[in-house]
């Protein structure tokens, strides 16, 4: 197989911030086979899908509303307290099956809130939005089954956190460009490591 790509400065950033979240105890990966290739492929296929909403709705809201640049929003995604979700059990060096599926499953749940925080954002955007969430909630789904499947599933699923609140339109849209951003960094990590296992 031929090696990984270096991480982009995003994902760099990206794992920097995910050591900042209290990651829990998981059992190092097993043999790939523990995982089918059939989940493999799904999950690809659905993280293209959501990459291909994300971009849609960067898109309008970069032609619509000029907000075109999410890094030119930091000190707002601060004062809006929106979160990073980490995947810190992922990287292919050191893989946790349980702690990476975990994290993935809490990531995606954690944008599912954050998305439907930004419901109202729009009348021309409220479609692409709704797509973007069904879309995220099927694949937390998909990951969830196979939790459930390998018996590493909590009993309880997770209840949702405090979400950031948006007072206003501008800053619902401004919300919007940042949440898409994180949840695109978010996925290009977990495509990678979804890749290197299917390909293991």
């Amino acid at each position: 197989m031929s090696p990984e790509p270096a991480l982009s400065p995003a994902l760099q950033l990206l794992l920097w911030h995910s050591a900042l979240w209290t990651v829990p105890e998981a059992t190092p990966l097993g043999p790939a086979s523990s995982l089918p290739q059939s989940f493999l492929l799904k999950c690809l296929e659905q993280v293209r899908k959501i990459q291909g909403d994300g971009a849609a709705l960067q898109e309008k809201l970069c032609a619509t509303y000029k907000l075109c640049h999410p890094e030119e929003l930091v000190l707002l995604r601060h004062s809006l307290g929106i979160p990073w979700a980490p995947l810190s059990s992922c990287p292919s060096q050191a893989l946790q099956l349980t702690g990476c599926l975990s994290q993935l499953h809490s990531g995606l749940f954690l944008y599912q809130g954050l998305l439907q925080a930004l419901e109202g954002i729009s009348p021309e955007l409220g479609p692409t939005l709704d797509t973007l969430q069904l879309d995220v909630a099927d694949f937390a789904t998909t990951i969830w089954q196979q939790m459930e499947d390998l018996g590493m599933a909590p009993a309880l699923q997770p209840t949702q956190g405090a979400m950031p609140a948006f007072t206003s339109a501008f800053q619902r849209r401004a919300g919007g460009v940042l949440v898409a951003s994180h949840l695109q960094r978010f996925l290009e990590l977990a495509y990678r490591v979804l890749r290197h296992l299917a390909q293991s």
